[in-house]
């Protein structure tokens, strides 16, 4: 186990000391679960990101029987006795899935778990509720007509980003670890608008099922949690083959161990992804947690990558999966969805063959960069986000630095190019502007997801960012 947390409270240990102490003996699940519970009463109601949770009782007996297990010797998993909450998109036995939208927001409780969600399970972990998301996890912010706003823990009165709304409660210490799902920025930017870590993975490392677009490298699964270290325990337990999700074959050997870092470490560097708008306020941040890293001896080079037609192949990729997920329904029945979904199934109903060959082949070129530009650096570096959390009533940023913006998804484009590359994507914390998190993405090698996180923890021990704690 790591140095102790001392007289911390239970909701600020790391995953992984409150895992050694339950599995040592020295806690209980049901002191673990009680803390969390406790907290929750405490701010969700201020930050409103758990949308469904179990009763009390239910969740404390779910504590005491894991507290049973560990009595009678049962080999425990890597997540024995710790709450984790599931994303409103993803299915959990015994509980709705509403996705954010009018059109489910009456479901019945599903019979079965997703796939990751019944690894999480077999690992230990108690699934207490569900975390909120924009309707089917479209946009970057999280908000929706069903449940509302998600605030960010470090000024409620901004947004805690999306569509993973629910690292808002592990970084309001209403929860250890939670997961999140991302095609377009939606593990990344809540991420670093809450001084908090989220993995887009390699495609096939976290089995994911996804309707008709299930054989699709576009969207994946991945772990949040508040350092390196903890969403690396969180992805040893989501990862893992499944026979619904054709893609986990591929990804078996994704996420073996990272290696210990013992050499200098050489990234390339990108201030705003070949020319994106960027906030003063980001640019400043970043430019100073370069400095850091460069003073510890951190190799930094700047490049230059080849983006042209990358923004338009996202597009045709995201909107034509949305399609092939829910056909014509949203056009049959549209007061039942947002108007940029309706136009965004709309615009998809007219792709073409051409269309979709362009986009996927310059998928591919931009795979084929990063994969030779990742054989001399150990990661590529850029802002995560071209702003700070935005105000709570905004529903997408519209304007960054006099760059107006049309379609809600404009302002993602430094999570959306970086999906197009096909690799493992970290958002970590980079630093502070006016007492709001900035946060940086680190891309990793294809398979590379362990190895990864350990490159973030190495650059968390520089920067310390993820030792800020809100003031809730």
């Amino acid at each position: 186990m790591r140095e102790q947390p001392g007289e911390a409270p239970l909701i600020w240990w790391s995953a992984e000391d409150l895992r050694d102490a339950i599995a040592e003996g020295t806690l209980t699940a049901e002191e673990v679960m009680s803390a969390f519970l406790d907290r929750i009463d405490t701010v969700n109601d201020e930050i409103n990101v758990l949308v469904f949770q179990l009763p009390r009782e239910e969740c404390l007996e779910l504590a005491r029987e894991a507290d049973r297990r560990r009595e009678t010797g049962e080999a425990l998993g890597p997540l024995h006795g710790l709450p984790i909450a599931v994303k409103d998109l993803v299915d959990v036995r015994g509980m709705p899935t509403s996705q954010g939208s009018r059109a489910f927001a009456n479901g019945s409780p599903v019979a079965a778990d997703a796939p990751h969600v019944g690894l999480m399970r077999e690992a230990g972990a108690l699934i207490i509720g569900k975390t909120n998301s924009p309707e089917f996890g479209v946009g970057t912010l999280t908000w929706n007509d069903v449940f509302g706003i998600t605030r960010n823990p470090y000024d409620t009165s901004r947004h805690a980003g999306g569509s993973s709304g629910g690292v808002a409660a592990v970084a309001a210490g209403m929860l250890p670890l939670c997961d999140g799902s991302d095609s377009g920025g939606s593990l990344r930017y809540p991420a670093a608008f809450c001084n908090a870590v989220g993995l887009r993975t390699t495609p096939g490392t976290v089995p994911g099922t996804f309707g008709g677009n299930s054989w699709d490298p576009h969207s994946v699964y991945g772990p949040m949690a508040r350092s390196c270290s903890d969403a690396a325990l969180l992805l040893d337990a989501m990862r893992g083959a499944h026979p619904a999700a054709p893609l986990s074959r591929l990804g078996e050997a994704h996420g073996a161990e990272g290696e210990e870092r013992g050499r200098a470490i050489r990234l390339a560097w990108s201030d705003d992804l070949g020319g994106l708008p960027v906030s003063a306020e980001v640019r400043e941040t970043l430019a100073d947690a370069r400095r850091r890293l460069v003073e510890a001896g951190v190799q930094i080079v700047d490049v230059n990558v080849d983006l042209d037609g990358v923004d338009r192949a996202w597009e045709i990729i995201e909107l034509f999966g949305w399609y092939s997920l829910l056909g014509a329904d949203p056009l049959e029945r549209p007061e039942l969805y947002r108007d940029d979904f309706l136009r965004n199934v709309s615009e998809a109903a007219d792709f073409t063959s051409d269309d979709l060959a362009t986009a996927f082949a310059r998928r591919y070129r931009l795979y084929t960069q990063f994969a030779a530009l990742l054989e001399d650096f150990d990661g590529f570096v850029c802002p995560a986000t071209p702003v700070v959390a935005p105000p709570a009533e905004v529903l997408w940023v519209d304007e960054v630095d006099g760059v107006e913006f049309s379609r809600y998804f404009e302002w993602q484009r430094l999570a959306c190019r970086l999906t197009m590359t096909g690799h493992p994507v970290l958002a970590m914390p980079a630093g502070f502007s006016g007492g709001l998190p900035v946060g940086m993405q680190v891309v990793g090698s294809y398979g590379g997801d362990r190895e990864l996180l350990a490159l973030g923890s190495a650059l968390e021990e520089v920067l310390g960012m993820g030792r800020v704690l809100p003031q809730l």
